[in-house]
Order: C-alpha cells, then sequence, then structure tokens
C-alpha cells in the first residue's frame, strides 16, 4: 500500500513538471508572437530588482529629514527632487517599491492559493457544496474591492499584514471563480474518466489533472491581478489606511505631495509614474500569458 501511493505521488509529481514545462513553452511561443509582452516583462522584472538592491542602488536614506534641502527640484544630487521634509523621491520610490510589491505579491499569492482550492473543490464536488460556495464567493463579490478594503484595514488597522489580508480577501472570490468554470469542464472529459476507471483518488485527479489545465488561466488572473493590488494598496494609503508613515509607500508619497502638488508637482507625479510602469508592465505581461492560454488565439498561430 506504501508502494502504490509512493509510485502515485511519483507518477502525479512527473505529470504536474510535464504540464508545467509544456505552459512555459507556450507562454515563449506567444511572447515572441505578441512582442508587447517582453517588454511588460523588463519593465516589472527592473522595479523588482530595484526593489531588491533598494539598499545598494538608493543613493540617500529614505527616512534620513533634511530640513535645508526640502522641496528641491531635480538635480544631480537628488534625481528626483526632494519632499517638504528634505529626504530623496527617488530613494524613497526604490524602497516605497518594496513595500508595494511585497503586499500586493504576498496577498495575490495567498488569493490565488485559497481561490484555487475553493474554485476546484466546488467545481468538482458539485451540487449543494458548490451552490453554497459560490454564493458566499457572491457575497463578496457584491462589494467594490477598494470598498471592502477600506472595510477590512479599517477594523484591524493599518498595518503590511493587515493590508495584505484586505486585498487578499478582495481577491479571493475573482480566483475562485476563474477556478470553477474550467474544473467543471475539464472534470467531464475522458482522461479524468479514465483515471477514475483505473482507480485514481480524488486527490490526485483534482491537483495531479485538473490543476494542471487549469492553471494557466489561474496565473493569467494572477499577473493582471498583481497590478489590481498595487492600485489598492495605492489607495488605501492615499486615503490614510496604508503603511504608517515614516515608512516609504508609493501611495503614501503621493498623498504627502497633493497638497503641494501647484508647487512641488514632482512630490505626486514621481511616485504616480511608478504606479503607472508597474501596472502597464503587469498588464502587458498579462496579455501575453492570454495569448498563450487562448485557445482560439493557439489555433490562428
Amino acid at each position: 500500500m506504501t508502494t502504490g501511493n509512493a509510485a502515485e505521488k511519483f507518477s502525479t509529481w512527473n505529470y504536474f513538471k510535464a504540464s508545467i514545462g509544456s505552459a512555459l513553452a507556450s507562454v515563449v511561443r506567444a511572447f515572441n508572437t505578441n512582442k508587447a509582452s517582453w517588454v511588460g516583462l523588463v519593465m516589472f522584472l527592473v522595479v523588482v530588482i530595484l526593489a531588491l538592491l533598494a539598499p545598494i542602488v538608493a543613493p540617500h536614506d529614505p527616512i534620513e529629514q533634511n530640513i535645508f534641502d526640502k522641496l528641491q527640484g531635480p538635480s544631480a544630487e537628488y534625481w528626483l527632487g526632494t519632499d517638504t521634509f528634505g529626504r530623496d523621491i527617488f530613494s524613497r520610490i526604490i524602497w516605497g517599491a518594496r513595500i508595494s510589491l511585497a503586499i500586493a505579491v504576498f496577498s495575490i499569492a495567498a488569493a490565488m492559493v485559497i481561490g484555487t482550492i475553493i474554485g476546484l473543490l466546488a467545481g468538482y464536488i458539485g451540487g449543494r457544496f458548490d451552490v453554497i460556495v459560490m454564493q458566499a464567493m457572491d457575497v463578496l463579490l457584491a462589494f467594490p474591492g477598494l470598498i471592502l478594503g477600506l472595510i477590512v484595514v479599517a477594523m484591524l488597522g493599518p498595518s503590511i499584514t493587515n493590508l495584505a489580508v484586505a486585498i487578499a480577501i478582495t481577491a479571493v472570490p475573482p480566483f475562485a471563480r476563474i477556478a470553477r468554470a474550467p474544473t467543471i469542464a475539464v472534470k467531464d472529459r475522458e482522461f479524468i474518466d479514465a483515471g477514475r476507471a483505473l482507480g485514481y483518488s480524488d486527490r490526485r485527479l483534482i491537483f495531479g489533472h485538473i490543476l494542471p489545465n487549469i492553471a494557466p488561466e489561474v496565473l493569467v488572473m494572477g499577473s493582471l491581478w498583481l497590478a489590481t493590488a498595487i492600485r489598492v494598496e495605492a489607495s488605501l494609503a492615499f486615503v490614510g489606511l496604508g503603511v504608517n508613515p515614516p515608512t516609504p509607500t508609493w501611495g503614501g508619497m503621493i498623498r504627502e505631495g497633493f497638497e503641494s502638488i501647484l508647487d512641488s508637482y514632482w512630490l505626486a507625479l514621481c511616485p504616480s509614474v511608478a504606479i503607472l510602469i508597474v501596472v502597464l508592465g503587469l498588464n502587458l505581461l498579462g496579455d501575453g500569458l492570454r495569448d498563450a492560454v487562448d485557445p482560439r488565439l493557439k489555433g490562428e498561430e
């Protein structure tokens, strides 16, 4: 019995790896067809690398105040100028990327895992369980993402962890929906029936055969929701429910610079452009991933 379980796990893992390899090859082909996807990938990776290397790349301490240099425009010393406390805007943007990306990645990763599992189980089990679970997801979907995030952060308090939890809660229902629909279609296909006839367990069918078939669609959703998470985090920070200052975040920087936007436009403009670059890069990346998983586009190649 133990040998059989080990062989089943090994076979499931091999099938999963083969499916992922095939998906990656499809993504590369789609990116070569849609060159803008490579641009989006490079834009996103540049921001990620700058965020990871912030202690090395940032020329100044992001929270160090120099009141004598306050509200200076872009110059050789301060590439993007300084804020009302004399802090370097460029350094704060790089360090702020760490916070924004960390919140977005962890929240969407959690939402992707939880939502995908919920959608898989609901679609595979079906019946009353499917109805109850999806009705619960519909209740969450009835709240706009930003409003639901405001409610959660207002209840839990502003912090990096609470922001990630709030964004994850808003993103779980879409992932559950995107996972459920293809699960219902895949579970009735011939190879799933063949697996049942061979005595495969439900766990092996779900995670070894159904999940690899729906994973590309979930990943596309994940890339697009990363951009949404960054916007939501910036929006929450803008209304004062983000990470407490002086920790730099893009939304907090826009909020601080909004009051002086007519006199010192760079305070709000620079972090806004940073958000624009990341969101644009993720959207271009998502387009390429969508091309890779869209069967209609595959048929055109």
